[in-house]
């Protein structure tokens, strides 16, 4: 008998990193792409983007989005890192432990 999964919720940090035809339209339509994505919260910086929200959702949506931009005819890198816990991406981490 299979085993049943409770929802997880997850984190993932990715960075898109296109090899051809100009980096920035090709960043700003992937990211435009996750907006799009339902059940997920995003937050971008200088440095990457960060979804956060169920494991199904977040690993949907980067599939979904990373598909389409391999289509689009330009080579692209994604990294991303999963952190299987739900942690705040909204605001910055504290760097010292709470007391």
């Amino acid at each position: 008998m299979p085993e049943t999964t409770s929802a997880m919720k997850i984190v993932a940090d990715m960075s898109l990193y296109p090899l051809r035809d100009g980096p920035i339209p090709t960043i700003i339509e992937f990211i435009e792409d996750l907006q799009l994505q339902e059940g997920i919260e995003i937050v971008t910086n200088q440095l990457g983007t960060q979804l956060r929200g169920e494991f199904e959702a977040v690993t949907g949506a980067i599939n979904q989005c990373m598909h389409k931009a391999m289509l689009s005819s330009n080579t692209v890198v994604l990294v991303v890192k999963y952190l299987n816990i739900d942690v705040e991406i909204s605001k910055t981490p504290s760097l010292t432990p709470e007391v």
